[in-house]
């Protein structure tokens, strides 16, 4: 399990990878992807091909968890993602591996 800390626009967003799944811990509330609001502007820039479709939202969701899951590693996914909320505007602050101290990012 990797705890990663983000700060967005004066507010501290924690991510939780178990496994190969992601959790979103924001003011005391964690959720799955599934509780995500999703912009869907931004789903069809990367999902052209969900453009009118009345499901795009869970397709989004769908292809997201699909990626992860490919993805070999903790560490692997906790790059992944520290990468997309970096190009969203989202500062990397920490992480912490279960059971260590946490880690400034570099």
């Amino acid at each position: 399990m990797i705890l990663l800390t983000f700060r967005f626009a004066g507010e501290i967003q924690e991510i939780i990878i178990k496994g190969n799944e992601l959790l979103f811990h924001h003011q005391g509330i964690v959720t799955s992807v599934e509780g995500l609001k999703l912009d869907k502007k931004g789903v069809m820039k990367e999902f052209p091909d969900l453009e009118g479709k009345d499901d795009w939202r869970l397709e989004a969701i769908r292809r997201l968890k699909e990626h992860i899951k490919k993805m070999n590693t903790e560490e692997e996914r906790m790059e992944y993602v520290k990468e997309e909320l970096k190009k969203q505007g989202y500062e990397p602050l920490f992480f912490q591996k279960a059971g260590w101290r946490p880690q400034h990012f570099r």
